[in-house]
């Protein structure tokens, strides 16, 4: 992982007004991942999109680590069922066309 793609923790919660507390507890639940450098937190770019929609779940929804939890991992089984079913699908092609 590149040094150039992470981005200090500290920013992203006074940038999103948030508690460092609050990502610690993200972190411990699984749902980002924290790379510690030289005693820093930081978190990787490509996190950012997910901490958004958390963020916002947890805002505007009132839902809690706990709920957030269920959705995520809701979120990845629909996209494990999606990736299935495209796969099944090019698979039922291949005979369809012989």
């Amino acid at each position: 992982m590149k040094a150039q793609d992470l981005i200090l923790a500290q920013t992203i919660c006074s940038h999103y007004s948030i508690e460092v507390s609050f990502v610690d507890a993200l972190s411990q639940m699984g749902l980002i991942q924290i790379e510690i450098i030289e005693q820093s937190q930081y978190i990787h770019q490509d996190q950012i999109s997910d901490l958004e929609k958390i963020i916002r779940l947890h805002n505007e929804l009132n839902v809690n680590l706990e709920g957030i939890d269920i959705v995520f991992n809701l979120l990845r089984k629909e996209e494990e069922l999606r990736q299935q079913l495209t796969t099944l699908k090019n698979r039922l092609r291949l005979y369809e066309n012989d």
